[in-house]
């Protein structure tokens, strides 16, 4: 007995009830392409959404059957078929509700409502029920791989176009409801498409709370301050309770110059993937992050349930990440920073992937020198041996070996503080030594892969740094007595450089060694 095979019916009706777009997801700080493919069959209304989606979205297909009934357009409910939404590569994880536009596009488009081409165009967004377009999380990151991908088109939300007008390079057409966006695509209403604007690099004033010359005294600590911040040195600050700690760390931020475009979009990108883009816009000065000491780990070093975020530490990425009360951490916050203060960025493995984030911070640490805060001052400190020991352990020798500046901040006299002129060092004359010795090793690194002294290795150590004898004598002498590790003597090396390069020095002179050696010394342990 035999069997007649039945053709595959091609009609130009057949075809009507098949259609196929492209979206995107982030993945990390890039992005992914996504398939969606609608089949549309006769039997009893079903809406199926296959390809390892996760609950956000497969709770689209709720959003998505009333945008379209809202948006005027026959609703899918309305009719006896069975819809099968497949998201494809299926080994992917699908996670968020950015695909709500795509897959609303693709049952229109397969149900004829659309009858033009959707080919080389991107749809992401996610649907109100009424029909409007929201924004989404991690756009930038998106965009930046479309680009590299030779896609023509891409419909975004149009709360998300500050966000993508840092972009240039590709056509990105804000939209703002499910309606405006059909009637574009079948050639009625025409969309604008979005001109990338360079205004945000025009504005390079920010306010800030604390500035250097609301701080009276501590001048020692402003200029240790401005070497880190030039150099991308991490520092601690420790002494006594009350004596401004806290306050210079704050201050250390109207001292940065605003970011480069590279770095906008590097730091703009990290903050679109974790949803702290606020109002959508770039962020175009260095972040000043400030973790709690009760911040758990996954919220500093980054990770999560699900999709891998971004932490804290990546957040503070071409910025400063201040750490107050540092021995109070978890001591597993703090072992976690040693490979990130290192190698200047940080993976996190998860079952589900490994994802790699940035995190080129500048540390500020501000500490105690023991529980009670009074060891070195002129009150007795009531500590207990036991519970100092315990406190001074919380920072291994691996963590303070990472540490390239060591500043004590001593009280302030009265005297000093009831002075109304305020004299030392300013902010203004700060952030410009900052910027020319920025600009120095921009230079100095145009070939390399870095672009701060702090982040030279052995070999670019060889390269760029050349000691007299007077000098290295001097460097040699220093490290026999502080005991230096080899890497405590490149991070000596690396400091007098930014010190040099602060003071418009080409060559690394004895006072530039002498000062650097007087950061690395340590009073805390």
């Amino acid at each position: 007995m035999s069997y007649k095979q039945t053709p595959i019916n091609l009609s130009k009706e057949g075809k009507k009830n098949f259609a196929r777009v492209i979206t995107a997801q982030p993945f990390g700080l890039s992005g992914e392409k996504i398939t969606v493919e609608v089949d549309i069959s006769k039997g009893i209304y079903s809406f199926i959404i296959i390809g390892l989606a996760d609950k956000s979205v497969e709770e689209s297909r709720d959003r998505v059957t009333s945008a379209i009934k809202h948006s005027g357009f026959p609703s899918p409910k309305s009719k006896n078929q069975k819809i099968i939404i497949s998201l494809a590569p299926a080994d992917i994880k699908k996670e968020g509700s950015l695909f709500d536009v795509a897959v609303a596009v693709c049952y229109l488009r397969a149900s004829g409502v659309i009858t033009n081409n959707l080919d080389d165009k991107i749809f992401i967004g996610e649907l109100s029920l009424d029909g409007q377009i929201k924004p989404i999380k991690g756009l930038l990151c998106i965009l930046k791989y479309l680009k590299t991908t030779g896609i023509s088109e891409v419909y975004i939300p149009s709360q998300n176009t500050k966000e993508a007008n840092i972009i240039e390079g590709i056509s990105i057409y804000p939209v703002s409801s499910l309606s405006q966006l059909v009637s574009h695509l079948n050639g009625e209403n025409v969309l604008e498409k979005n001109i990338p604007s360079t205004d945000y690099l025009k504005n390079d004033t920010y306010s800030n709370d604390v500035l250097f010359e609301d701080i009276k005294g501590q001048d020692f600590v402003k200029r240790a301050l401005v070497v880190a911040a030039a150099g991308g040195h991490n520092i601690v600050l420790y002494g006594p309770p009350g004596t401004g700690k806290t306050l210079l760390a704050k201050a250390l931020r109207s001292v940065l110059p605003a970011l480069t475009k590279e770095e906008i979009i590097e730091t703009t990108s990290i903050y679109s993937v974790s949803g702290e883009l606020a109002s959508f816009s770039p962020v175009i000065f260095p972040p000043f992050r400030s973790p709690h000491h009760t911040a758990s780990y996954v919220s500093v070093v980054g990770g999560g349930q699900g999709k891998i975020k971004p932490g804290e530490i990546s957040l503070a990425h071409n910025g400063v990440l201040f750490l107050d009360e540092f021995p109070e951490f978890d001591r597993r916050v703090i072992e976690s920073l040693r490979e990130p203060l290192e190698e200047h960025k940080i993976t996190i493995s998860r079952s589900g992937g490994s994802v790699s984030y940035p995190c080129s911070v500048v540390l500020v640490a501000a500490l105690n020198p023991c529980p009670c805060g009074k060891k070195g001052s002129d009150e007795e400190c009531v500590c207990l041996p036991s519970s100092l020991v315990n406190y001074q352990k919380k920072l291994t020798g691996p963590i303070m070996d990472r540490i390239d500046m060591w500043v004590y901040v001593d009280k302030v006299n009265y005297k000093t503080l009831d002075q109304k002129n305020r004299e030392g060092v300013q902010t203004k004359k700060a952030r410009e030594e900052i910027k020319i010795a920025k600009e120095i090793q921009q230079k100095r690194f145009e070939t390399e892969k870095i672009n701060k002294n702090a982040e030279m290795s052995a070999r670019d150590i060889d390269k760029h740094i050349v000691l007299k004898e007077e000098e290295r004598d001097i460097l040699h002498t220093a490290s026999q007595n502080l005991s230096l590790s080899p890497r405590g003597y490149h991070r000596i090396l690396k400091c007098a450089r930014t010190i040099a390069d602060v003071s418009g020095s080409k060559e690394i002179l004895k006072e530039h060694i002498l000062e650097a050696i007087q950061y690395k010394e340590n009073k805390f342990t």
